[in-house]
């Protein structure tokens, strides 16, 4: 018997999730949880094979959990069930050691199906899921290499501070932090700060 922990904010999705699959040969629901430090005493003093877990916890971050999660019980199989599908939350979730990832407009069959994959050591991604992967993938691959300054220079950038702070924080001149300002906008083909915080965001830079 498979036993699940379902991690949710939202009682009545837990309660929809419990009754999908209260028929369901070899899943057993043991136990729900609405934030991350339930979750966490939870899992100290009960057995789980497989926890599904939502992304958005009123506590704390389910991708930060789901890394905590796996440092302390590495066998611990881990779902992520949300209603975020852009690739920064799918890619980062996974970076995190999710062995799966759903979208909540799953259906019983792919819901239980996709516990019993992970559970026996399968990575399993929902077919939109797999397909924004796949786009992000491509994506990522024709992004040019940024230098590592480059990078230090635009995370700076997305989080809003200007080119004289990023020269305090980096001991470099302003004059320097502008140019690396205009090689990023080159490399990337756009014009303007807004384009560049966009991209990274899209981008996992922040």
């Amino acid at each position: 018997m498979i036993k699940v922990l379902v991690v949710d904010d939202h009682r009545l999705v837990i309660e929809g999730i419990s009754s999908l699959l209260e028929s369901e040969e070899g899943i057993e629901i043991i136990g729900s949880a609405v934030d991350g430090r339930k979750c966490l005493e939870f899992l100290e003093n009960n057995h789980t094979d497989v926890v599904l877990l939502d992304i958005n916890l009123p506590d704390m971050s389910g991708l930060d959990l789901c890394k905590m999660l796996k440092d302390r019980v590495p066998d611990l199989k881990i779902i992520a069930l949300s209603t975020f599908n852009q690739s920064t939350y799918i890619n980062k979730m996974m970076a995190n050691g999710a062995d799966g990832y759903l979208l909540k407009n799953v259906g019983k069959s792919e819901l239980s199906e996709a516990i019993k994959n992970v559970f026996a050591g399968q990575t399993v991604l929902s077919e939109e899921v797999a397909k924004i992967v796949k786009i992000s993938k491509t994506k990522l691959e024709t992004i040019p290499v940024l230098t590592k300054r480059e990078t230090e220079v635009l995370k700076l950038i997305a989080e809003g501070h200007t080119n004289q702070q990023i020269g305090e924080k980096l001991f470099i001149s302003i004059d320097t932090v502008d140019s690396h300002r205009k090689n990023l906008h080159t490399k990337l083909g756009v014009n303007n700060t807004a384009l560049l915080v966009r991209f990274a965001l899209e981008n996992g830079v922040i």
